[in-house]
């Protein structure tokens, strides 16, 4: 998905006011940016890098109202009227996705295809059955029972189809709404890291720069808040998923969105090749051939250094049911936010003033999450009432859902374990050019990287957001946290929060 490039806005070097302050320039706070400008509000958007630099340009792009966790188990987390906005508010965002393609007359592919949810081999197709009855009783329309998916390749056995989903190129229409955003009078500003944020009134965004916004509203969507240093982060969990994309025969893949229920489960979708040469000869010619893309082999970030074997292990799964052709063609990861109840955290931030909003906890479905997010906030802000806001809202406590709550917040507790236990390597001198290493110093932990020319560049191993121990991930050469899924370069440079400063550098000599 990373092969169109946006444009970087200027540097934010100065004061300025607006009525709404948006933190993050992904399609959460791009989309929210193009429907406040659409109420007569002022804009401006800050991000500390480009736009769509984020999880947006890794995001495989499935526009889909067939949620992931399943409707069988929103319903037992949000009880009926709970699945019944949930369908409503997904179909709606695939709409205004829709609409804002056309209004704005976006080149970014959009289309829309069937879905399909096939078992996985030995599974029993009662749970797509059962799943079927959970997405009627939603009032989720288009979604049927049938014999396979239109695949002739392999067999699927019985499956669910789910009509009118989407696909696009999600940095082309990305690079349409800036412009949208920038002709409707938005600010857009770019390697602009924000430091603080006051609530004031008027709220007040302070920049590492020093330049301040002033604002009547703020609203954060980095992916994982900045902002909230405990309470989101204890209903929410980061997972890393990988990416594979493989050349494929044009027309031998039924162009269609598809998820098995294995777990974790794989997601597949066809993308056109470009035919500008802008990809070269790389991803293959678009003339005889499209590119498929399949992604899954899921883990918690920071939890797992083993990421090409799970990349083998996609292709094996894919070689064994689509005609791929030649080598893999572009491989890439990215990290989900999987909230314990399934969906995602949109409104007033907790425990913060009434003008700080946040939007995260895609679990899965970025592109219509980020959507709902822009309706409903735009709502929130200019005081219209709208019927989502208790399902969405960061306050809610899911008390059906306690159980993966204390599982996932007990996983992140014995990571605390590392502050007792050795490094990875006994002295610096192990580090080998290229790579990375903990090594345990006194009573704390020392993040080393040893570049290609053999020098060594050491950073506090503690991650600055609730002092996990970060790991080496040498597949990206980056320093994750395990807890809540921070993540560094190999130099210590901040990459994705929760954490809002680099790691600590250790300066030698």
């Amino acid at each position: 998905m990373r092969t169109e490039k946006l444009p970087n806005q200027a540097e934010l070097t100065a004061d300025i006011n607006a009525d709404v302050c948006i933190v993050g320039a992904g399609i959460t706070g791009m989309t929210t940016a193009y429907l406040l400008l659409q109420e007569g509000r002022s804009v401006v958007v800050l991000d500390d890098g480009p736009i769509g630099g984020g999880q947006t340009e890794r995001t495989t792009a499935h526009i889909t109202n067939a949620i992931d966790d399943r409707y069988v188990q929103i319903e037992a987390w949000h009880g009926l009227d709970g699945a019944r906005l949930a369908a409503a508010s997904h179909t709606a965002a695939i709409d205004r996705i829709e609409s804002i393609v056309t209004r704005e007359k976006i080149d970014c592919e959009f289309e829309r295809v069937d879905g399909y949810l096939f078992a996985s081999p030995g599974e029993s197709s009662n749970l797509l059955r059962e799943e079927l009855a959970s997405a009627q009783r939603a009032e989720l329309s288009g979604v049927e029972f049938v014999p396979r998916c239109p695949l002739g390749t392999f067999e699927t056995g019985p499956c669910l189809r789910f009509s009118r989903q989407g696909q696009f190129h999600p940095l082309k229409y990305l690079a349409g709404l800036t412009k949208a955003i920038l002709r409707g009078g938005g600010r857009i500003f770019t390697q602009t890291h924000v430091e603080k944020i006051e609530t004031g009134p008027p709220a007040q965004v302070r920049t590492r720069e020093g330049a301040i916004v002033t604002t009547s509203a703020v609203v954060v969507a980095t992916n994982s808040p900045f902002n909230d240093f405990v309470t989101m982060h204890t209903k929410q969990a980061p997972y890393m998923t990988y990416v594979l994309g493989f050349g494929v025969p044009r027309g031998t893949v039924t162009k269609a969105l598809y998820w098995d229920t294995q777990t974790p489960y794989h997601y597949v979708r066809l993308q056109a090749l470009p035919t500008d040469g802008s990809a070269g000869d790389r991803l293959g010619d678009p003339l005889t051939e499209e590119l498929l893309i399949v992604g899954g082999e899921d883990h918690k970030t920071g939890q797992a250094d083993d990421a090409e074997e799970r990349y083998w292990r996609l292709e094996a799964w894919t070689r064994e049911r689509f005609p791929v052709t030649g080598t893999r063609r572009s491989q890439w990861s990215g990290q989900v936010l999987e909230t314990i109840d399934g969906l995602a955290f949109i409104g007033r931030n907790p425990l913060d003033g009434p003008n700080i909003f946040i939007a995260t906890g895609d679990s899965g479905q970025g592109m219509t999450h980020g959507t709902i997010a822009g309706m409903l906030l735009t709502d929130l802000i200019v005081g219209r009432p709208n019927p989502w806001t208790t399902l969405y809202d960061p306050a809610r406590k899911t008390l059906r859902a306690v159980a993966r709550f204390l599982q996932e917040n007990v996983n992140v507790a014995l990571q605390y374990d590392a502050w007792v236990t050795g490094g990875d390597v006994s002295t610096t001198q192990e580090i080998a050019p290229g790579a990375g290493a903990l090594v345990r110093r006194g009573l704390s932990k020392i993040a080393a990287y040893r570049d290609e020319l053999g020098v060594l560049h050491e950073c506090s191993a503690i991650c600055p957001h609730l002092g996990c121990f970060v790991e080496w991930n040498h597949n990206e050469s980056t320093w994750d946290c395990p807890c809540h899924g921070s993540r560094f370069d190999k130099h210590g440079h901040l990459l994705c929060g929760p954490a809002n400063q680099d790691l600590t550098p250790i300066l030698n000599g």
